[in-house]
């Protein structure tokens, strides 16, 4: 079965609003698109059916029931590998964080917008990938691209989640330290690839990518939390720092080794770190920020900057 000739125009132009509604299973049949792949079956808990290449990278198989299954893809020179279909996902944004993000009140946006790993059950298995989402109100579409499709808009198109501005999708096997960026496709026509300003990880500049980030830091100033004081009457003397200025080619590792024996010789008590999200250009100190919860990358990963943060609260 083909997709109807006017949604396959809006989808070679990365302009569809709703390729859940094409995409994944409906009305007994399943369709995906697999640029480059040299065949793909639909696998089942019985059976494994060839899916019939339609054209435009498009497979497409029956599947009589909503079932559980996998995509078996082949590329050249590669061996099969099974993933499940993210165009079967609900969107993962509930109606109240549409809600709150509509009237600008969502106090956690970093948890629903951005790059956010995900793991479901399922029948076939456990399935782990990245849910992706990004406020664009003004876009005519909008794809998630990477290293992991070659970075072609035309792979991972997103949702329209109605009037709210959000764009939607989850991506199965797509997973921790992957680039990314949403390929906007303008009412002007053009396409312009931006970074996630909702990140919590970006490439140190020149780059401009935005990295999938998982953190295993284990934090160790439990003690410190417990016992700091919450007299508002105490002393206090703040040192205020830029990390990359400090010393020349300092780092946040440095910084831990270096800069916490300096502040007890001189009897500092709270250290004020200027702008680390990250930003891309140097000589503004970090006061032009585009990604909003990403340490900037030219001074190390985000688990460098907790373990410095770490090291101050234990000295104190």
């Amino acid at each position: 079965m083909s997709i109807p000739a006017d949604d396959l125009r809006l989808l070679n132009q990365c302009r569809h609003y709703d390729p859940h509604g094409l995409y994944g299973w409906h009305d007994g049949t399943v369709h995906t698109r697999r640029p480059g792949a040299e065949r793909v079956e639909l696998v089942t808990a019985e059976d494994v059916v060839p899916m019939r290449n339609i054209g435009d990278d498009i497979f497409f198989a029956e599947l009589a029931e909503n079932e559980d299954y996998r995509l078996r893809i082949t590329y050249p020179a590669q061996p099969p590998r099974d993933i499940a279909d993210g165009y079967r996902f609900l969107p993962t944004l509930g109606s109240l964080d549409l809600h709150l993000i509509s009237e600008g009140r969502h106090e956690r946006l970093w948890d629903v917008l951005g790059a956010n790993l995900k793991t479901y059950a399922s029948e076939l298995g456990e399935i782990t990938g990245t849910a992706f989402a990004v406020w664009a109100p003004n876009a005519e579409g909008v794809s998630v691209v990477g290293d992991f499709c070659g970075w072609n808009a035309a792979q991972y198109p997103m949702r329209s989640l109605g009037s709210t501005g959000i764009w939607e999708v989850f991506i199965p096997g797509v997973g921790a330290g992957e680039r990314y960026k949403f390929a906007i496709q303008t009412k002007e026509g053009r396409r312009i690839d931006k970074a996630d300003p909702m990140a919590r990880r970006t490439l140190a500049p020149p780059e401009t990518a935005s990295v999938i980030e998982e953190s295993t830091y284990e934090w160790k100033d439990a003690d410190w939390l417990d016992s700091r004081s919450t007299d508002l009457n105490v002393p206090m003397s703040v040192y205020e720092v830029h990390v990359g200025s400090w010393k020349q080619g300092s780092n946040y590792n440095t910084l831990r080794e270096e800069l916490i024996p300096y502040l007890q010789e001189h009897g500092y008590t709270h250290v004020e770190l200027m702008p680390v999200a990250e930003h891309p250009f140097g000589g503004s100190w970090g006061y032009q920020v585009s990604s909003y919860y990403a340490p900037s990358a030219r001074w190390g990963n985000p688990d460098d900057l907790r373990a410095l943060i770490d090291a101050l609260h234990n000295a104190g």
